[in-house]
């Protein structure tokens, strides 16, 4: 079994798409500590340059686990996100795919940043057409910090491979000793940024929201996030 844990993040880059495909489960670390990078926010193209989609968050949860993280919606963030995508997107050759689904998503007023993230993955997968378990960190009571709480998360799952990012940071700050002591093969993705036709971009801009990569390129996402293989 080939298992893959990672922070919940807001519609993250496709790169986290192909990091799932080549697991069979993903543990969902909703009872890891809040990270601010993309777990509330990530960025789309509009015709004036990208922009962050940012769920705003109560400032008393910057510190606390992904699971009591409560969104802030004092601040009307539903309808801003809306109208940035809409006007981003809305002439994009696939948007209306996927338009209903927003417009549902945004009416709603939720709570809490982990139910929000957990939501948008599931429906982002099945649109993909990626099969994969999903099991949240908080059913397996994992314990330990960095490696060990990977490695242990492997162990709880009867998993004999760990799928790590592709990234540098990945790289620099795991024990991958402790992975081989365990008799657990770590796997690195090999991920460079695919190209496609943007509908508002005249040149490519690489990394952003799953969202440009679906509202431009439709039911083939998974092919173009397909093409690398397995290792590096």
């Amino acid at each position: 079994m080939k298992v893959v844990l990672h922070q919940p993040q807001y519609f993250p880059y496709p790169g986290f798409f192909h990091k799932l495909m080549l697991a069979d489960t993903f543990v969902f670390l909703d009872n890891t500590q809040y990270d601010k990078r993309f777990t509330n926010r990530n960025k789309i193209w509009t015709p004036h340059g990208f922009v962050w989609l940012t769920v705003p968050i109560k400032k008393e949860n910057k510190f606390s686990p992904n699971k009591e993280v409560q969104i802030n919606n004092n601040l009307l963030w539903t309808n801003e996100h809306w109208k940035k995508i809409f006007h981003s997107y809305s002439k994009s050759k696939f948007f209306k795919l996927y338009e209903n689904y927003f417009k549902n998503l945004f009416d709603q007023e939720w709570q809490l940043l982990c139910s929000l993230d957990l939501d948008t993955l599931k429906q982002t997968i099945d649109w993909l057409g990626i099969k994969i378990d999903i099991i949240k960190e908080s059913e397996l009571n994992l314990k330990g910090k960095g490696t060990e709480r990977l490695v242990n998360g492997c162990k709880a799952l009867g998993a004999d491979t760990y799928i790590s990012g592709a990234g540098l940071p990945d790289k620099q700050y795991m024990d991958e000793k402790y992975f081989e002591k365990n008799n657990i093969k770590l796997v690195h993705q090999n991920y460079n940024s695919i190209l496609y036709d943007q509908n508002s971009s005249k040149t490519f801009v690489p990394d952003l929201s799953i969202l440009d990569l679906l509202f431009n390129v439709g039911p083939d996402s998974l092919k173009l996030i397909s093409q690398f293989n397995e290792e590096n």
